[in-house]
């Protein structure tokens, strides 16, 4: 293994330092409001530092990649909105991330999640509301995908630059 391999918390730093370069947090929406609006700004802000970091016009999302990071967006989400409900996540994967992801592909994550006490459910006169209950196990998974996302880019990013 090589000596100057960068550890987590380096490669995290440094991302922070990188997407949060010019911006500051009076000027982030307010999530805590839970609107469409608010959180429409923050995750449109969000893909501009995406975007501007990397080599193309426009991010976009692959349904498949958006399926096997579902808990990870899950998360991001209730997060974002200070809990929701499973309807407004559907809407929520559909207009952020162009999927057209099923309940049943939904729910079980959801369920998953509350029984891993990762989430908290409330149960409303129609519908669940999540939240998130756990909060280091929930920023700790977003993390360590992150990190698998940003190495596996690196690795195919040095290929690249060698070929």
């Amino acid at each position: 293994m090589r000596e100057d391999v960068t550890n987590t918390e380096s490669v995290l730093e440094n991302f922070s330092r990188t997407s949060t370069n010019g911006t500051s947090e009076s000027n982030a929406p307010d999530a805590s409001e839970g609107s469409t609006d608010a959180v429409e700004r923050e995750l449109g802000e969000l893909m501009s530092q995406v975007d501007g970091a990397l080599p193309t016009d426009e991010v976009e999302f692959d349904e498949d990649i958006v399926k096997e990071n579902v808990d990870e967006i899950l998360l991001m989400l209730i997060a974002l909105r200070d809990g929701t409900h499973g309807e407004q996540l559907i809407s929520d994967l559909s207009s952020f991330f162009g999927t057209q992801l099923s309940p049943g592909t939904i729910y079980p994550s959801l369920h998953e999640l509350n029984e891993d006490e990762v989430l908290s459910m409330h149960a409303r006169v129609r519908t669940k509301e999540y939240s998130i209950a756990n909060e280091d196990y929930a920023r700790s998974t977003i993390e360590d995908a992150m990190v698998q996302h940003l190495a596996f880019g690196l690795l195919l990013y040095a290929f690249l630059s060698q070929h």
